[in-house]
């Protein structure tokens, strides 16, 4: 995720979370990045040589692919190359080949591009490549909070091509292998099942994880520390297991022992299948908040208290949301980011609800409604759905996140719960372990509930802002009539359903209307007999909008 550091944390401590008429096309975006469909990388093996010595990594990395088209010549991959500016640090190459022949590469400005023969329509090739160095980001190499030393990775978002040589874009999915030749006090753990642990000779341990399932590359992740491990639980046969560090064994195994079980449960009834062969949950020093890392997810260090902290049971929660949203169902694009970290939040407010009631929900809902306020007060406004990103320090957002949730839940209420529902489980299945668009979700949603929800797509993801609304009550008693008069403050217009609650006297439970507002300035009437007590807005909290109301 994506703001897994500092301001991730602040949106989870507001717990995270949660029709329009415009007549504007959606548009076709996609990232800056330089993407080959010719190519298609299917699966990475990296061997690393770590050390309590220094800090350099020696690495072998083996690449298998597969080729779309005829006569490609050239590969390209990402990978950080040493340089001044680094002092030092970053990547060297010190050779390539493929079958036990040499490929020529040049290795520059963090790119590095293999010659190859000509190749053939559906040909399968690996690639190895020998490096070594020390790296300037992706991989931490440092000390944990109890000064002991570790390797955490931290690729998010398009950092793992700092110590590994990849794709760094979530479009081309792979699956991968890490064995890791380390000191033998470390305990290692990566994506997958584990395959080998021995030790050697030498007073090193290798350890082997392999994950067969495919990812994108920024989930690649890596921990090597003292840890205690405990295997916790079991989901569908599939092992639920905790790491973290050996001076923590005990809060921590407390501390995650919930909700991992029930969460899991959850969202294969609500979603599909869950895809990993494991759930790992890891302390580690390389992340301030989650990161959600297929199989093998991340925490701060300081998510282990000992006290099962309502906060870093949300982070839970949502981490193991991205499992399905970001993880197994990923965006083809950085611009739909929000397929990943508005699904997450959303989904976390929906255990939220199935565990704790509508209340929990509701809550939920409007503090991230007060998150999306505070953030349009003090930020450019902008679109959920990026247009040719090409500042990754700009890929989440509160927009991204809590505008994200708020558009899935509009949604939901718009289609009813049993399309919705539908519809997203068609969206997870047809684009399982694979990539997808906001416009692939969009059609599975149309399928599902049989609307054209083109205009709604188009003005809560694609259109900046929100509803400001100011407006007023009025009762005349002659008439015995209420009416309402609404206006539209913001500079864009919106079109949208908005519900009104009438509370009388001597009655706890207001009556429901609903007015659907499509122009600045709107004027509804309703006949109503007595003068109402109080006459409230948005009362069941389904719309994103700033409101402005109370009796003239």
């Amino acid at each position: 995720m994506k703001i897994h550091t500092q301001n991730r944390i602040k949106l989870f401590i507001l717990f995270l979370l949660y029709t329009a008429c415009l007549l504007t096309p959606l548009i076709n975006r996609a990232d800056r990045y330089p993407k080959n469909f010719d190519i298609d990388i299917q699966h990475y093996q990296f061997k690393l040589w770590l050390s309590d010595k220094n800090d350099s990594l020696r690495a072998e990395a083996t690449l298998t692919l597969n080729f779309k088209k005829a006569g490609v010549q050239l590969v390209r991959l990402d990978l950080t190359n040493t340089t001044s500016d680094l002092q030092g640090k970053g990547m060297t190459v010190t050779g390539i080949t493929s079958e036990g022949k040499s490929l020529s590469f040049s290795h520059r400005s963090n790119e590095l591009l293999i010659t190859i023969p000509n190749a053939t329509v559906g040909q399968s090739l690996s690639i190895t490549i020998l490096y070594r160095g020390v790296p300037d980001a992706g991989l931490a190499i440092k000390q944990n909070r109890y000064n002991d030393r570790s390797f955490f990775s931290d690729n998010w978002p398009d950092l793992g091509h700092h110590w590994l040589p990849l794709v760094d874009h979530p479009y081309d999915k792979a699956t991968c292998e890490f064995i890791v030749i380390a000191p033998s006090h470390y305990q290692v753990i990566s994506n997958g099942l584990l395959q080998e642990e021995s030790l050697l000779m030498d007073g090193n341990k290798l350890t082997h994880w392999k994950q067969s399932v495919p990812i994108a590359p920024w989930l690649f992740v890596l921990g090597v520390a003292d840890f205690a491990v405990q295997y916790v639980d079991s989901f569908e046969g599939k092992s639920i297991q905790t790491w973290v560090y050996r001076q923590d064994r005990d809060a921590g195994f407390y501390d995650f022992q919930t909700p991992s079980n029930e969460v899991l449960s959850f969202f294969s009834d609500y979603v599909g299948p869950f895809a990993y062969e494991k759930l790992a949950n890891i302390q580690s020093n390389n992340s301030t908040g989650g990161m959600e890392a297929a199989s093998a997810i991340m925490y701060s260090e300081k998510s282990v208290t000992g006290k099962r902290d309502v906060l870093w049971q949300t982070v839970i929660t949502h981490e193991i949301a991205h499992q399905w949203f970001g993880d197994a169902v990923t965006e083809s694009d950085w611009d739909d980011v929000w397929l990943r970290e508005g699904f997450a939040t959303y989904f976390t407010l929906l255990f939220a609800e199935h565990s704790k009631g509508r209340d929990e929900f509701a809550n939920g809902l409007k503090s991230s409604r007060e998150q999306i306020i505070k953030y349009l007060l003090k930020n450019q406004d902008a679109p959920v759905v990026h247009n040719q990103l090409s500042d990754m320090a700009k890929v989440t957002s509160t927009l991204t996140y809590q505008k994200g949730a708020w558009t899935l839940h509009m949604l939901r209420k718009m289609v009813g719960e049993a399309n919705f529902k539908n519809g997203i489980q068609s969206y997870y299945k047809k684009h399982f372990n694979a990539n997808a668009t906001t416009t692939n979700f969009r059609s599975e949603m149309e399928q599902a509930s049989g609307l054209d929800l083109k205009s709604f797509f188009s003005q809560w993801l694609y259109q900046e802002g929100m509803p400001k609304i100011k407006g007023t009550w009025t009762w005349d008693s002659k008439k015995k009539e209420l009416k309402i008069n609404l206006e539209q403050i913001q500079s864009n217009s919106f079109s949208f359903p908005l519900e009104i609650g009438i509370v009388t006297n001597g009655n706890q439970s207001p009556e429901i209307k609903k007015m659907n507002v499509g122009t600045k300035q709107s004027t509804f009437t309703f006949p109503f007999e007595t003068k109402p007590a109080s006459v409230i807005l948005d009362p069941r909290t389904a719309l994103l909008a700033e409101f402005d109301f109370g009796q003239k």
